[in-house]
Formats: C-alpha cells, structure tokens, sequence
C-alpha cells in the first residue's frame, strides 16, 4: 500500500492491540502491532513505532484520548483494532460507539496516513454467549467494511478466516489470542499492507477445529464466566475499567527495541 515504506508507526486500540496474553505483566505483553513492528522494521530499517493501546478501552477512548496523539505525531501508517469492549457492554450505549467508530475512520482518512483496521471474529463460534453478542459483531464488522471500502484502508478479516475459529488461535479466555493468533493477526496485517514475502497462508486452518466438545465449551464459558464477566461486572458496578491506571507501554515513537524484536522468535 506504500511505494515508500513506512517510518512512523502508531498502534491504537484495546487489549489485543496491546498484547494481552502473550507474554504476561511481570515479563512484558508483545501482540501483533509490536511483532508488525518487527516485520516493517527488517523491511523499512529505522521505524519509529508507538503503540499507544491499553485494555480496557473503548470507542470512546480512542476517539477522544489515542487518536489525537496519534494524529499529533504525524504517522504515515496506522492500525486500529477497537470496539469489542462496546460490544459485550450492556445497554444503549453501543449505538453511540458505532457512530464514533465512523468517526475515528473519517479522521483517520483524512490524516492521510495509510490504515489497516479489521473486522471481529464470529464470537458465535468460540463460546456459547458469543451467540448473545452475535448481532453486535455483525452491526460493528459493518461499520469497519463500510469504512475500509469508502476509505481505502487495509482490511484484515477476521470473521471469515478458518483460522479463527481454531482453539488454539486463542487464549484460555477464548475473547483474547494466543500467541499464535498475535502470530497469524501481524502476518494478516503484513498482507493488508501488501508487504513484500506476505500471503494469504494466516488464514489457512491447520486441521485442529474440534473444539473439544460440549465439556470443552462448557469449560471454556465458565473460564470466560470467572475470568472476565464477574471481574468485569464489579468494576463496572463501581465504574471502573481493567485499565484504570495503566499507561500506554508505547506511548512515543521510538526505535523498534531489542525486546520488541525478539517477539518473532516467541512462540
């Protein structure tokens, strides 16, 4: 998508953009954005990169927190992967964060700056409340096809790729990826940006789609149940978020590190 190359890199969005669970907090998360960060930069040598993503986060944030300092530091390639959090939220509130998500596309568009967004996974697929959610996926990979097209972004699809709806594409969690879904998610990206070496082989299945079975399932809502419902409704009860005090482990462009590079090396 670039005759150039790229040079400033900023990464905005939630958990998965972050990198939660791969890698952990007392060793440092990587995620696709940082293992994209590796690619681009053995193509591109002397990437400024700044991911600016925390958990927790939502349309909003984005729109009225990450994406001015993104825009402030005048990228020339943007990912944004955002909206789930809205999705499995209750109430009314998702109607707004559709209309806001437009508008965090529009303003992308208009920096000018190259954009690989992507649509969300069939939840459906992957856990029995994911069917309570699925109009929701729906509506929202709506709003990110519509806006790729009419924008020109890069699309990386989650939704259709047989890949994603392997188990071991995801975490125990079965909302977050593994490793090797971060893995697959940077080498869909590479190929959004028709990066020289990329191809479509991330969305190819491997053959491990038994997903266990109805105990496997079972294990899997009770595992999404603990881990993160409860947690999730006591601090909304209380009007918090899983990244409340947590700050951007990126939050300025700065050379590729050591640590980041390695990332193409972890499993």
């Amino acid at each position: 998508m670039s005759d150039t190359g790229f040079a400033r890199y900023v990464a905005i969005g939630d958990s998965q953009t972050e990198g939660l669970w791969d890698g952990d907090d007392s060793s440092g998360v990587v995620g696709f954005a940082d293992r994209l960060a590796v690619i681009l930069d053995s193509l591109y040598p002397g990437l400024m990169y700044a991911n600016l993503a925390v958990r927790g986060r939502r349309v909003v944030d984005v729109l009225e927190d990450q994406l001015p300092r993104a825009l402030a530091m005048q990228p020339d390639l943007v990912t944004v992967c955002i909206g789930m959090n809205d999705v499995t939220r209750p109430g009314r509130a998702f109607t707004a964060a559709l209309a806001d998500l437009d508008e965090v596309y529009t303003q992308l568009a208009a920096s000018e700056a190259t954009v690989v967004t992507t649509t969300f996974p069939d939840v459906a697929k992957m856990l029995p409340v994911g069917r309570l959610i699925g109009s929701r996926v729906l509506q929202i990979n709506a709003i990110i096809r519509n806006a790729s097209n009419r924008h020109g972004f890069g699309l990386v699809d989650l939704y259709n790729a047989p890949s994603m709806s392997e188990a071991q594409t995801w975490s125990h969690d079965r909302m977050h990826a593994s490793p090797r879904g971060h893995r697959l998610f940077a080498q869909a990206a590479a190929q959004a940006l028709v990066l020289p070496g990329s191809n479509d082989d991330w969305t190819i299945a491997t053959g491990d789609t038994d997903d266990g079975g109805l105990w496997r399932r079972v294990y899997a809502q009770i595992q999404w149940t603990h881990g993160l419902l409860i947690p999730w409704l006591w601090r909304h009860l209380r009007g918090r978020s899983s990244g409340d005090g947590r700050d951007p482990k990126y939050p300025v462009l700065q050379p590729v590190t050591e640590q980041t590079r390695l990332a193409q090396h972890t499993a």
